[in-house]
């Protein structure tokens, strides 16, 4: 019975927020599924709030809490910047959690609304609708302080 408290508190919690009209609570993805950003071998930018990556045979989905028009822009870059949480204890992943950003050389960072795994099928039709794109080399190799 202590159990099923907790459960039914958050059940009423989660279904009044959603009542209300505020956006969900975000799910991140599990660990060995975030975007490990030292292996990004491709990024495109399809629009102001839509980028797809793909990390070897891994293809994920990140939308963007706000239009970020400029991504990918002068010079060519995207480097991604994980929370300060995961820069230490997630080896600096992407997960789709709150405080990450993504951005562009020269550029204001664009929050991060959540990051999802993607198939091949969904990733190539994507891409061939791309505004921008480029390699993973553009990826800092160290983690910038905040």
């Amino acid at each position: 019975m202590k159990t099923l408290i907790p459960i039914l508190l958050l059940a009423l919690t989660v279904g009044a927020v959603q009542a209300a009209g505020t956006p969900p609570t975000r799910i991140p993805l599990h660990t060995s599924d975030c975007i490990d950003t030292s292996q990004i071998n491709e990024w495109h930018i399809v629009d102001a709030r839509t980028a797809i990556v793909r990390t070897g045979p891994k293809r994920y989905l990140v939308t963007l809490q706000s239009a970020c028009p400029r991504l990918g822009m002068s010079p060519p870059g995207l480097m991604f910047r994980p929370n300060r949480s995961n820069v230490v204890a997630n080896q600096g992943r992407i997960c789709g959690e709150v405080g990450e950003t993504v951005h562009s050389r020269n550029q204001p960072p664009c929050a991060i609304q959540s990051v999802s795994m993607i198939d091949k099928a969904r990733f190539d039709q994507l891409s061939a609708h791309a505004k921008r794109h480029g390699s993973g080399a553009d990826q800092p190799t160290t983690m910038p302080a905040h």
